[in-house]
């Protein structure tokens, strides 16, 4: 299944007449270029599921760069233009999805 499918699945699993209200996804673009994701965990199986920080690559010389992290409730990932399945794909095998 593709990667955009997977997600889509996860959120809907996640939906649940309140979480979708307070919470959700959030994908956006840098400036350097590059793209951010962020996926809200709070009332998630995920919230308190350990995960180690990836970091590849330098933002200011690698167009692969690709950072990921769990902070704050929140699943938080950066990377480079061509770097947003990696990022999708790092969040969704960790959720198990």
């Amino acid at each position: 299944m593709h990667a955009l499918d997977r997600l889509q699945k996860w959120y809907a699993d996640q939906c649940d007449g309140d979480w979708e209200h307070s919470f959700g996804i959030r994908i956006d673009t840098l400036d350097n270029p590059g793209w951010t994701v962020s996926v809200d965990l709070i009332d998630t199986v995920l919230q308190d599921k350990p995960y180690a920080p990836i970091r590849r690559g330098d933002s200011e010389t690698d167009a692969q760069w690709l950072y990921c992290k769990v902070d704050s409730g929140r699943f938080e990932a950066a990377g480079g233009v061509a770097c947003l399945p990696d990022m999708l794909e790092q969040f969704l095998c960790w959720a198990g999805y």
